[in-house]
């Protein structure tokens, strides 16, 4: 055996090991077995092996189904069961939004490190609730699932943007139709709360609610940030089929463009000579170059270059599990975290 070849087996070793190494010893627990979950957090909970004691749905006639198909899961119809069991150290809860604001209460009171998806609640008195409940009742953990603000394309551009001043953004998010549910809260909330986290606090300077023929609606709007502003797009009068999210960036050093949480690319600003526009002097050679800072990867399907990790999925539900079982990681969700975000929600409400 080369050189070559045995530092390349000696890596795989280690990384193997170091695998194999990353155990979790706590007892988990999960409110919900709607698509979402069955659909992103499960597969995440399972291929990080987190150890689930409990699956708990409302309806007392899927507990039997869910039993043949979680084979080493205790199923259950009841909350309190969870509650009561001491060895539980976090609940995992994606229920009916509806009920979220409720099971989050209980759960707080139990002492348990609580990851809600969102919207963990419909209103800013309610968050307040939340937050009130979660001091006095000294909770270990409690973490919404907002898995934009989890993902690698995220980290690498707020890391950018630190470095460059923000000019303004241009939003666009839209899907089909949302018929079951509110769109402002339950879909629109992942665009509003990822410019809050990025840009920071905004309110609203202008606003404009549109119905469509068939059920969909548009809101058009104008935020305003401490250092920045921004055009958003929000809509459900598309198609699920080719349902989009992109956002561009106008910085002092050029702009970035995240498209749809798999690409994130950047053109450098140009700049002008005298005050004249360098493309327009030197059309051939100033041609601007796009530099790809990240790429979704569909060569090889590896966890990595999956879209539940790079839309966010892994890295917040591995956050959570590693700050309940080491206290390693940070909480870029704390319900503090979203105050800014439900109060946009609730000026959007109050405008149109």
């Amino acid at each position: 055996m080369g050189i070559v070849d045995g530092f390349i087996g000696k890596y795989k070793y280690i990384r193997s090991i170091k695998d194999l190494e990353n155990i979790y010893d706590g007892s988990y627990a999960f409110v919900g077995v709607g698509g979402h979950s069955t659909s992103n957090l499960y597969p995440v909970l399972d291929y990080l092996h987190v150890p689930l004691k409990y699956i708990c749905c409302k309806s007392k006639y899927k507990v039997p189904l869910l039993q043949r198909r979680f084979r080493n899961v205790s199923c259950t119809s009841s909350i309190d069961e969870i509650l009561d069991d001491t060895q539980v150290k976090g609940v995992f809860v994606s229920a009916a939004p509806g009920s979220h604001y409720e099971i989050a209460s209980k759960i707080l009171g139990s002492g348990k490190s609580l990851f809600i998806e969102k919207p963990p609640c419909s209103t800013c008195s309610e968050l307040n609730d939340l937050i009130e409940r979660e001091a006095s009742n000294n909770a270990l953990l409690t973490m919404v699932g907002m898995q934009k603000r989890y993902s690698p394309l995220t980290c690498i551009l707020r890391k950018k943007l630190a470095k460059s001043t923000v000019a303004s953004y241009n939003l666009v998010y839209r899907t089909g139709l949302y018929p079951e549910g509110d769109s402002l809260l339950e879909i629109f909330i992942h665009p509003l709360d990822y410019v809050v986290f990025m840009f920071g606090k905004a309110s609203v300077v202008g606003c404009r609610r549109l119905s469509h023929p068939g059920g969909g609606e548009t809101i058009m709007l104008m935020l305003s940030h401490e250092h920045t502003f921004g055009m958003l797009e929000l809509s459900t009068a598309y198609s699920w089929t080719d349902a989009c999210e992109n956002i561009s960036i106008n910085t002092s050093d050029g702009v970035f463009t995240l498209n749809q949480m798999e690409d994130l690319t950047f053109v450098p600003r140009i700049g002008s000579l005298f005050g004249l526009p360098k493309d327009k002097i030197f059309p051939r050679k100033a041609l601007s170059v796009s530099v790809k800072l990240y790429s979704r990867n569909n060569f090889s399907p590896t966890i990595f270059n999956n879209q539940i990790y790079t839309q966010g999925f892994y890295n917040e539900v591995k956050s959570f599990v590693e700050l309940v079982e080491k206290n390693k990681g940070s909480n870029l969700s704390s319900f503090l975290s979203m105050l800014d975000t439900y109060k946009i929600i609730d000026e959007i409400r109050s405008l149109c």
